[in-house]
C-alpha cells in the first residue's frame, strides 16, 4: 500500500504542476528516502485521485508505525508531512523565473499562480483553513469579518513540554527570516522544506513576498525585510508601502505599528501585510473633510470607522508621503490631558500610527490610524486596548488586520460557544460549568434581547452578538470616540499638523 500512496503523491505533483512527468522516477526516489525505504513496486491507480491530505495522512501513519516519528503528536506529523511536500517542490531558482515570467504579463497573473502554487505545495494547508468558522456581522460601521482561527493547530502538553526542553536555536533568528525558506524544522519552529520566497525591491532595499501559511483572508500575503531588523513606522515605510502598491497596484499593504500592545505579534523583524481583498475599513467613507495647508492635491478626512483614521488621497507620490510623516510625527509628540493622550510617561514613548496604502482608481491611498499604548489602573492591559469586559471573546492586540475590520478569534470559542448555546436553550447556570463561566455576564447582557431561542436560530444569535463584541472592541481600541467631543479632540489634533 505504501507505493500505492507514493504514486499518488508524485501523481498530485505532477497534476499540479509542481514536477514534470519526466521527474517521476527522481521524485518517487526522493520520497523513498524521506521515507526511509529502499523498494518501490510500481502499482496500477484505478481509483479516483484521492485527497491531498488523505494521501499524506496515509504515508505519515506509515512512517509512524515505523517508528520514524518521536511520537505521534501533530507537530511530529507536521513536521514529516512538509519534509514529504519538499521532496516534490520545486527549487526556489525555478519558482522566481515563474514568478518574473508571469509579472511580465500582469502583476495579478504572477501572484495569482504564486498564491495557487503556494497551496499546492501544502505550504497554505488548505484543508486546516478550510475548517475555519467564518461569518460576517452587520454593524453601522460596516460588515465585519468574523474568523474563529481554527488552521493553526493546538500543540498537545506533551509537544509544549518537548518544545521547552528542545535545545534552544537562533538559526533561522525569526520565522520570517528568509533563511526558513527550506529549513527542515524543530520542535519550536516550524518546517518550511516546501516554503518558496519571491525577491523584491521595496525602495532600493532587498525585500520578500511570501503568503501567511494561515491565509486569514484572500491573498494573504507577507511582505519582510531581507535583513532582521525590528519595526519601526516612520516616513521610509511610507514610501516602502507606496512602493509596493505601485508594483502591485491589486494589493493593499499595510504595517503593525511599533509599539508594544498596540502592535503585532513579531516586532523584532519588519514586516508588512497585504493581499487582495477589500476590508470593511477600506470601504468606509470619509465622514469629515479636512485640508492641510500646503497640500492642495491631497484629499483628506476622517473616517467613519470606530477607529482613529485618516484618509489621505492624492495621485503623486510626494505629497502623500510628506503629509503622512508630518502627521506621524506631530502625532509622535503629541500629548492632549483632556483626551487622555500622551506622548510619553515615565520615559514611555505612547503615540504610533497602523498605515495601510492601497491604490483606487488610480490615486494612491493611505489610511493611518492613529494608536496609543497608554496603560492606566484601571486598564492595565492599554487604555485603548480591549477592555476586561471583553475578554471573554477577544483579549489578544489589536493589530493590523483587525483595525482593518477582520476579528481573528481563538479558537477555545468553538468549543465555549457550543457549550453557551447548550446552556442558553437547557437554561442552565453559565456560572458553574467552566466552559461557559467567563461568558455569563455577557449571555445576561444580551439575551433579554432575544425572548424567545431556538435551537434553530441560536448559533445565528451567538455569531450576532460575537460581532458586536467585535465592534465594541474596535471602539475601545479607538483613541477618539465616535462622539461629539470626540470628534472635536480628534479635529483639534489635525489642526496641530504643519
Amino acid at each position: 500500500m505504501v507505493s500505492r500512496h507514493i504514486k499518488q503523491l508524485v501523481g498530485y505533483a505532477v497534476g499540479k504542476g509542481l514536477i514534470q512527468p519526466c521527474d517521476t522516477p527522481w521524485a518517487i526516489n526522493r520520497i523513498l528516502e524521506v521515507m526511509r525505504l529502499d523498494e518501490y513496486e510500481d502499482v496500477e491507480l484505478t481509483d479516483e485521485p484521492q485527497r491531498l491530505e488523505k494521501i499524506l495522512k496515509a504515508l505519515i501513519d506509515n512512517a509512524a508505525s515505523r517508528g520514524l516519528l518521536d511520537g505521534d503528536s501533530i507537530v511530529q506529523r507536521d513536521l514529516f508531512d512538509t519534509k514529504l511536500m519538499g521532496a516534490i517542490t520545486p527549487p526556489p531558482s525555478q519558482v522566481i523565473s515563474k514568478f518574473r515570467s508571469d509579472y511580465a504579463i500582469s502583476p495579478k497573473t504572477a501572484t495569482d499562480n504564486y498564491y495557487r502554487f503556494s497551496g499546492d505545495t501544502d505550504y497554505i494547508r488548505r484543508y486546516r483553513i478550510s475548517k475555519d468558522l467564518k461569518w460576517v456581522t452587520h454593524t453601522q460601521y460596516g460588515d465585519l469579518d468574523i474568523t474563529v482561527n481554527l488552521s493553526k493547530p493546538e500543540k498537545d502538553p506533551k509537544a509544549i513540554a518537548a518544545a521547552k526542553k528542545a535545545p534552544q536555536s537562533a538559526y533561522p533568528k525569526c520565522a520570517l527570516c528568509r533563511e526558513n525558506e527550506g529549513y527542515a524544522g524543530r520542535l519550536n519552529a516550524a518546517a518550511r522544506q516546501n516554503h518558496r520566497i519571491i525577491p523584491l525591491t521595496v525602495d532600493g532595499t532587498r525585500w520578500f513576498l511570501q503568503y501567511s501559511p494561515y491565509s486569514y483572508y484572500n491573498e494573504h500575503c507577507i511582505v519582510f525585510n531581507g535583513e532582521h531588523t525590528p519595526m519601526k513606522i516612520d516616513r521610509s515605510v511610507f514610501v516602502k508601502l507606496v512602493d509596493f502598491v505601485s508594483q502591485f497596484p491589486h494589493y493593499f499593504i499595510g504595517s503593525n505599528a511599533d509599539l508594544p500592545i498596540v502592535g503585532g505579534s513579531i516586532l523584532s523583524h519588519e514586516h508588512f501585510q497585504g493581499g487582495n481583498y477589500d476590508f470593511a475599513m477600506a470601504k468606509a467613507p470619509i465622514e469629515k473633510e479636512f485640508s492641510f495647508p500646503g497640500f492642495d492635491n491631497v484629499c483628506a478626512g476622517i473616517l467613519r470607522w470606530p477607529m482613529s483614521v485618516i484618509r489621505l488621497s492624492c495621485e503623486d507620490i510626494d505629497p502623500i508621503v510628506e503629509l503622512a510623516d508630518r502627521i506621524l510625527t506631530c502625532w509622535r509628540g503629541y500629548t492632549d490631558a483632556n483626551a487622555m493622550i500622551y506622548a510619553m510617561t515615565d520615559g514611555e514613548p505612547h503615540n504610533t500610527i497602523t498605515p495601510i496604502a492601497r491604490k483606487r482608481d488610480g490615486r494612491y491611498e493611505l489610511d493611518l490610524v492613529l494608536r496609543s499604548n497608554l496603560t492606566t489602573p484601571e486598564h492595565p492591559d492599554g487604555l485603548y486596548h480591549p477592555h476586561a469586559a471583553l475578554h471573554h471573546i477577544k483579549k489578544e492586540n489589536i493589530g493590523l488586520i483587525e483595525v482593518m475590520g477582520l476579528a481573528v478569534l481563538p479558537s477555545r470559542l468553538k468549543t465555549e460557544m457550543a457549550a453557551v448555546a447548550q446552556g442558553i436553550l437547557s437554561n442552565a447556570d453559565l456560572r458553574s460549568d467552566p466552559l461557559t463561566a467567563s461568558h455569563a455576564d455577557w449571555v445576561e447582557e444580551f439575551l433579554p434581547r432575544y425572548p424567545h431561542v431556538t435551537e434553530e436560530h441560536i448559533d445565528d444569535l451567538l455569531h450576532h452578538e460575537i460581532g458586536v463584541v467585535f465592534h465594541r472592541v474596535l471602539e475601545d481600541a479607538g483613541v477618539y470616540k465616535c462622539t461629539e467631543q470626540g470628534r472635536r479632540d480628534f479635529m483639534q489634533f489635525l489642526k496641530t499638523v504643519k
